[in-house]
């Protein structure tokens, strides 16, 4: 039986990991579990599988869970999350489904714990994905994608060589907008672009996936799960969110992995992998209700976002780091209605063509970048943090 550290429990991938952690109780037990704010959904959880440490997101919570379950082991904040990662001896999986840079630490911490990482936080690879691998390596641990997109390029790379790919190719859905001009996003609305065509995801991955920031993301951290250059890595636009992405090889070859758009299969995948399982509640692809497979170009030019995530990926050193903490900033302001659509990606191209980069930056210059990228944004508006 596995040990699962499960941050972000109550978020989307979150809950979609509990489903199958429910289903299989004979393979794993759930050691730890950490959500911000949704505590009562957290005390479900915890009253049903009955963890042994949980964090919260502030002291008060954190005092009510201890009122309820004086059997566990609580803690709070930022620095609590370390404290739960790093608790309970080493060994074991980290389901690490936080959204932002928050989650990096814990990773580290947690492969410095020879956990196995179970990873659907993109910026622990974008803002810190060579000391991640290195990390990786010394401690001698796997590192499995979440994303859907990375999970299909995972399988379909397996017992494959480095030198046999031509390039991959990560499909996109194009998100809530991908059929407005450019001119219209003038007018789009909080409201409409939470409304993704295919996907139930969180706040945030929607509006990254409106504005294809979300793509730009899983372009950096391809490049380093799969050492695979940039030059390489290819995206398109596949409305119908059916192929996952692809591997084209040397010989022209092209490797797809295909499913119905459910979470809970790339999910699946990592929690047991090599192995394969059937999870009775995942519905098959039946290629008969297929209507169409359309394929079509990511326009830089409609989505300048994109762009600039290949030229911070290129640029290596800080400037990752100066794309993702731009856009955390810009989406933060945009969730609470003090900026436009558009002004999203302004925000994002201002601060990369502003910054000054740091190659081989540390995680302490990582951290502290992206605590002054955001503080200038959030000053620029009078946002309090």
């Amino acid at each position: 039986m596995k040990d699962v550290y499960l941050l972000g429990a109550t978020g989307s991938i979150g809950k979609q990991t509990i489903e199958i952690l429910r289903e299989n109780k004979n393979a794993f037990s759930l050691k730890a579990v950490s959500c911000f704010s949704n505590i009562e959904l957290l005390k479900k959880i915890i009253k049903e599988f009955k963890p042994k440490y949980a964090c919260v997101g502030n002291i008060k919570d954190k005092e009510d869970l201890e009122k309820e379950f004086s059997d566990i082991i609580c803690f709070s904040d930022e620095e609590g999350l370390l404290d739960l990662v790093t608790s309970g001896g080493d060994g074991g999986l980290l389901v690490n489904a936080i959204v932002g840079i928050a989650g990096l630490m814990p990773t580290v911490k947690a492969i410095e714990h020879k956990r196995d990482i179970l990873l659907a936080n993109k910026e622990t690879l974008v803002t810190a994905g060579k000391i991640i691998k290195d990390l990786v390596k010394k401690n001698n641990v796997k590192l499995i994608p979440i994303d859907s997109e990375h999970s299909a390029i995972f399988q379909c790379l397996l017992n494959s060589k480095n030198e046999d790919v031509e390039s991959i190719i990560i499909t996109a859905s194009g998100g809530s907008f991908r059929d407005k001009t450019r001119e219209a996003l003038e007018s789009v609305t909080l409201e409409d672009a939470l409304c993704h065509p295919n996907w139930s995801m969180g706040k945030k991955i929607t509006i990254d996936s409106a504005t294809m920031v979300n793509k730009g993301l899983e372009v950096i951290e391809a490049h380093y799960l799969f050492d695979i250059s940039y030059d390489k890595i290819r995206t398109i636009l596949h409305k119908e969110s059916i192929i996952h992405s692809m591997v084209e090889f040397v010989d022209k070859s092209i490797i797809a992995q295909l499913g119905n758009p459910d979470m809970r299969i790339p999910i699946q995948y990592a929690l047991f992998y090599p192995e394969r399982k059937n999870f009775f509640n995942i519905k098959s692809l039946n290629f008969l209700e297929v209507k169409n497979l359309s394929f079509q170009e990511l326009s830089f030019k409609r989505f300048p976002c994109l762009e600039l995530a290949y030229f911070c990926g290129r640029e290596e050193g800080i400037m990752p780091v100066v794309y993702n903490a731009s856009n955390e900033a810009a989406v933060k302001l945009f969730l609470e209605k003090k900026i436009k659509f558009i002004e999203i990606e302004e925000i994002i191209s201002k601060a990369v063509k502003s910054a000054d980069n740091i190659l081989n930056p540390s995680l302490d210059v990582i951290l502290e970048t992206d605590k002054l990228v955001k503080e200038n944004i959030y000053n620029m508006y009078e946002v309090k943090r």
